[in-house]
């Protein structure tokens, strides 16, 4: 194996990282690991930036969330981007020097439903910063990273890396748009718009969605899905009778994006569908009382929407085209010694969409 300059490689890379870890709920610490250098197949990228996602936040408040529990420190995130500093013989998908978003999802590629097309539903997927397995999976916000080089979509020169790092949670927007069949010339109702629902209504434009209106129970983010491309933005915690200005005639909707994973939000969201319309759910909270009768009369489709696969190289070309910008969702980056702060920030819905760790900042 052989940098460009022709020194081995194992001589030219760091042996040490920084990495945030997570050691106990509210135990956020930087801690020093060692780095593998690239086998097979395999590259190395310092990171630049890094997403600070709704499961981060759970670890770092809980120490996670449902039944999955941190057993031991865990390096945190899934959302990044960066610069690839070393490739390992043979790797030709990137060259050192290529600005890279990284897929964080690693499907083992043998199982039946990796077999079947469903690489998603893998049953031994690794997803980086994830204690849904022991040993735990480490994640990816630390300054140098080695992943295999399939996980590497190139990113263009003129895309910032904030939003290149933005490309996982819009994978998971495009594929919760896909479970809703083609959107082209649809009304679509976006419910919740956090981060994933901010960037289900820029989906939604991509697909050809004729109308978009988002509900959410903040100004704040309703500013954001405008800026994102809904065309109607409702405060439903200003307007609580909102849907019966959508119900008549059995419904307005075509289409529901679920992205608060609150029965209340769901439940609002079926009165106002159209017969044969089509709910995805995307967002995840308990378990829900579903009226059938509404389900049942309306003819209603109700399915599910989990992480994604294809997307991810779709994400990163819509925002090397420019056809999705970004730069609403981006609240603020923080260097990684004030990574305390920037998970504080993350946890306050009004006063933040997607905060970001800057991995190259002074301090970092």
């Amino acid at each position: 194996m052989n940098t460009e300059e022709g020194k081995p490689l194992q001589q030219a890379l760091a042996t040490h990282c920084l990495c945030l870890v997570i050691h106990a709920p509210d135990d956020l610490r930087v801690d020093a690991r060692e780095v593998e250098p690239p086998g097979p197949g395999q590259v190395q990228v310092q990171v630049g930036f890094g997403g600070i996602c709704g499961s981060d936040l759970h670890y770092f408040h809980q120490g996670g969330f449902g039944t999955v529990r941190i057993k031991r420190p865990m390096a945190l995130g899934h959302e990044v981007a960066g610069t690839v500093v070393a490739v390992a013989e043979g790797v030709t998908r990137v060259r050192v020097g290529d600005r890279v978003a990284i897929n964080p999802s690693r499907p083992c590629t043998r199982c039946r439903y990796c077999l079947e097309g469903l690489p998603n539903q893998c049953l031994d997927m690794r997803f980086y910063g994830s204690a849904m397995r022991d040993p735990h999976v480490e994640g990816a916000f630390r300054t140098l990273l080695t992943c295999d080089a399939v996980q590497c979509e190139p990113v263009a020169a003129h895309v910032p890396l904030q939003h290149a790092a933005l490309a996982e949670p819009f994978s998971v927007a495009l594929h919760g748009v896909s479970r809703a069949g083609p959107l082209l010339g649809r009304r679509v109702l976006v419910s919740g718009c956090g981060p994933i629902g901010a960037l289900s209504i820029a989906a939604a434009r991509v697909h050809g969605a004729a109308e978009i209106t988002a509900v959410d129970l903040t100004d704040e983010t309703l500013a954001v899905a405008r800026a994102m491309g809904a065309q109607h933005t409702i405060n439903v915690a200003a307007d609580p009778s909102w849907t019966q200005r959508y119900s008549a005639d059995k419904g307005t909707f075509d289409v529901m994006l679920e992205c608060s994973g609150a029965e209340r939000a769901l439940r609002a969201g079926l009165d106002v569908m159209r017969p044969r319309g089509t709910v995805v759910q995307l967002g995840l909270g308990g378990d829900v009382s579903l009226p059938q009768n509404v389900v049942v009369a309306k003819e209603l489709t109700v399915c599910g929407s989990f992480r994604f696969h294809a997307e991810f190289a779709l994400a990163v070309q819509l925002i090397n085209e420019g056809r999705v910008d970004m730069r609403p969702m981006v609240t603020g980056a923080f260097p990684l010694a004030r990574a305390r702060e920037a998970f504080e920030l993350a946890s306050d819905r009004r006063r933040a969409m997607k905060v970001l760790l800057d991995f190259e900042a002074a301090g970092a």
